[in-house]
């Protein structure tokens, strides 16, 4: 039989697309969920998808969001372009007698890097393990998707990554079913800074009723902006470029590559100058998101769908390994950070910060500074999300341990995003993994194994179920803190942290 006529089509509100078979799953890469981002489209809200007549073959990426180079590594084989607005879905190809559940990924990458084609988010062994409908969201970054440039005049909207991410879960709702997946069963999750927009969807009115549960993975949940930061950003942004400010219209039509050599200028000098803060982040607008996510969560006005959430063991370390100035992880950054911190927050006292200073040891040295950077970043936003959020619905916490034998000896350990692999279950497919060179794949596949079938076994029923006889995980509550430490063997302790929690109190800190 011809090639075409064994592999999957499916009809989409906007025409046929044909994907391709990999043994008992199917994949399409590239559907376009919205009009190309480009042209007359740059800086507006999501538009339509332009329909087509007869089949679309989806067996490529699309264009990955134009971006600066960053570390996290992108296929140099992948086009870079502004027609970017697209999603991948892995789905059984074996028939079920009820949709099955759908989760849609958000990739991170600080708002400014990353693709839904990286290989690590092949979604295909996570729909083989979980009998689950995947799709992988690509969306606008950086100055495109996450730089508010609204104070420069009504052409700009603000963020257009967010209503990207909104336009791919209406696509998910409206067109899911014809892969097989059940539109009233989707569970978003993403890590990092699609973590970070998790939790802002958590808070976001227009996100109501597009899903049902959430995993939010090291989520930096108190990095949103206001307008007023906002605009002084957009302001710099100018200068980069050297445009006065009633020059703002010229970035419409602007070629693509200035934009993005302005931008990556721009990234790189505000967490340099303001260690903990970045250029680009989601920003209170007063639609997508009417106030602070961390303000809503406390007032009760999270979504009320269950939420998995927790943070690595040594989240700064990655940072540190590849010199990045996106989060501080030497003495004097951190230091930097808590004067900025106390700046933020007229009520945080100096013998406040010194207090919380004090649960880290010396910051003199790079293990206190690193310890308080992941805190101040990651583990206790992520806190702060459970406590209010565990209120009105079921809340897990978790918290990343493990780490190879090689990554331990390069002092990486359960560094940010190390968890990735375990979560889609693709470290296997790859032979030559340095990662393993010192051992330790046996383990980490049971690890991922057990991981997977939590995801998947959370999407499916709103509880991460022990299905297969690993430790019980129950839910998170305020006063108990309970915790899953994954690692070659699970455990569940309450308040692991406990020290550095009270210290910080419940308070939520961030960068505003």
């Amino acid at each position: 039989m011809a090639q075409e006529d064994t592999d999957p089509v499916a009809r989409t509100g906007s025409g046929e697309v044909r994907g391709r078979r990999q043994g008992p799953v199917a994949v399409w890469r590239g559907i376009p969920y919205a009009a190309d981002a480009g042209g007359a489209n740059r800086f507006r809200l999501p538009q339509p998808p332009e329909p087509w007549d007869g089949v679309r073959d989806c067996a490529e990426f699309g264009e990955v969001a134009p971006q600066s180079a960053g570390f996290v590594p992108v296929d140099s084989g992948l086009r870079m372009g502004e027609d970017c607005l697209w999603v991948n879905v892995w789905a059984p190809v074996e028939p079920a007698d009820d949709p099955r559940p759908v989760m849609v990924w958000i990739h991170g990458g600080a708002f400014c890097l990353g693709t839904a084609a990286q290989a690590i988010y092949d979604g295909k062994r996570m729909a083989e393990t979980g009998g689950v409908v995947v799709v992988g969201v690509n969306y606008r970054l950086g100055a495109l998707g996450f730089l508010d440039l609204s104070s420069l005049g009504p052409e700009f909207v603000p963020n257009l990554g967010l209503h990207d991410q909104l336009a791919a879960l209406e696509w998910v709702r409206d067109n899911i079913a014809a892969f097989g997946g059940d539109p009233d069963n989707v569970t978003v999750f993403g890590e990092s800074s699609g973590a970070g927009c998790v939790t802002a969807l958590l808070t976001s009115p227009r996100a109501a009723g597009l899903f049902h549960r959430a995993i939010a993975q090291s989520p930096p949940a108190t990095t949103v902006f206001g307008p007023g930061y906002a605009a002084t950003v957009a302001k710099r942004y100018l200068e980069i470029l050297e445009l006065a400010p009633e020059r703002g219209a010229e970035l419409l039509d602007m070629p693509i590559e200035r934009l993005i050599t302005g931008a990556g200028i721009l990234l790189d000098e505000v967490p340099t100058r303001e260690p903990g803060r970045l250029a680009a982040a989601p920003v209170v607008d007063g639609d997508v998101l009417p106030s602070y996510p961390s303000e809503r969560f406390q007032e009760g006005l999270s979504h009320h769908v269950p939420l998995i959430i927790g943070t690595n063991k040594d989240e700064a370390s990655l940072f540190r390994v590849f010199r990045s100035p996106i989060m501080p992880v030497t003495p004097d950054a951190v230091n930097a950070m808590l004067r900025g911190v106390a700046a933020e927050h007229p009520g945080m006292s100096p013998e406040r910060i010194a207090e919380i200073a004090s649960a880290y040891g010396d910051l003199s040295t790079p293990r206190g500074a690193m310890s308080m950077s992941t805190d101040a970043a990651f583990r206790m936003p992520a806190h702060w999300v459970a406590n209010a959020h565990s209120r009105h619905s079921p809340t897990w916490m978790y918290r990343f341990d493990h780490a190879t034998p090689m990554l331990k000896a390069a002092r990486v350990g359960a560094g940010h995003a190390t968890e990735l692999p375990y979560v889609f279950g693709n470290f296997g497919s790859f032979d030559y993994d340095p990662t393993f060179w010192l051992g330790g794949r046996k383990a980490a596949q049971d690890i991922s194994g057990r991981t997977m079938r939590r995801w998947t076994a959370f999407a499916g029923y709103g509880v991460p179920a022990a299905l297969d006889g690993s430790k019980h995980w129950p839910p998170y509550t305020e006063d108990k803190r309970t915790t899953l430490v994954i690692d070659a063997v699970d455990r569940v302790v309450d308040d692991p942290d406990r020290d550095r929690n009270s210290v910080w109190g419940d308070q939520a800190v961030g960068f505003y």
